[in-house]
């Protein structure tokens, strides 16, 4: 098999379109780099330039044969990088657990740099809620949540408040008598089902009387208001995302509310190197 070395020069002469710049870009010497590809020549048993003028040009074969090379080359790189990485302690798998209740433009622009800086990483992105984030970070399976801010939290956990805020207000169906009142009190409210958030771990949290339906995510309860099955506090870009025109929003005193949103990780588990990084890049 061809050496990193060999196709590279290769590769190089096919780009600079002579071997003597070829051997300059490198700093090699012509004669290595015009030996090089003859070696090349050999081993694939394939003409690579055509040496009848004097400028050699790629023969059809080696127009093929110098994507195929450059492919391994940047799988090579790539390779190389992983390893690198991997040998500095760098985590290859990074999970982390989100809130519905955050969504922003700054999210994504780090997604977008996290992938520059370590793109051969794996990245898990989990959804879910209040105790259920809180036991995927104490458990290990999320290195890293987002989640809307809590009163208090376990002694086994760090935390830090992110800059932007989410907002929740009332929704119900279009359809729903709900909708066709300009104010609603919370007397008229308890008259009709509540679809309400309950996490996993904790169904009854908070529980009240009256008709409830309840689901462990936002966007499940995004669907059921949909259906008319009855009014729900829900993130209003999820609401822009998903429910465009079949939702209405209620007029109701205390809403919408202003959600904060933390970070949350492990002190016991702490975050690698690069679960450090996107902390550091979202909480600058």
């Amino acid at each position: 098999m061809a050496s990193h070395e060999v196709l590279l020069a290769f590769v190089q002469a096919a780009t600079q379109g002579s071997f003597s710049a070829a051997a300059r870009k490198l700093g090699k010497s012509q004669s290595t780099i015009s030996a090089a590809v003859a070696s090349l020549e050999i081993d694939l048993n394939v003409q690579l330039f055509d040496r009848t003028s004097r400028k050699p040009g790629l023969t059809p074969a080696g127009h093929v044969l110098r994507q195929r090379a450059e492919e391994i080359l940047a799988a090579t790189s790539r390779l190389e990088m992983s390893a690198s990485q991997l040998s500095q302690g760098i985590e290859p798998k990074l999970t982390m657990a989100l809130s519905d209740t955050y969504q922003s433009d700054r999210f994504e622009r780090c997604l977008k740099a996290f992938e520059q800086r370590y793109p051969d990483l794996e990245l898990e992105c989990l959804i879910a809620e209040c105790d259920d984030l809180i036991a995927l970070v104490q458990s290990g399976r999320a290195q890293i949540a987002f989640a809307e801010m809590q009163d208090g939290y376990p002694p086994d956990l760090d935390h830090r408040t992110l800059e932007e805020r989410g907002e929740i207000s009332l929704f119900v169906s279009r359809k729903h008598p709900l909708a066709q009142r300009a104010k609603v009190d919370q007397e008229t409210l308890r008259q009709h089902r509540e679809l309400r958030l309950a996490t996993v771990l904790n169904p009854y949290e908070n529980r009240t009387q009256g008709r409830v339906w309840s689901a462990p995510s936002y966007l499940m309860l995004l669907e059921m208001a949909q259906g008319g099955f009855g009014w729900a506090p829900l993130p209003r870009w999820l609401v822009d995302g998903f429910g465009a025109g079949k939702l209405q929003e209620l007029k109701v005193r205390g809403w919408p509310r202003t959600v904060a949103v933390d970070a949350l990780w492990s002190r016991l588990h702490p975050p690698g190197p690069a679960g450090s990084w996107l902390l550091n890049w979202m909480l600058e």
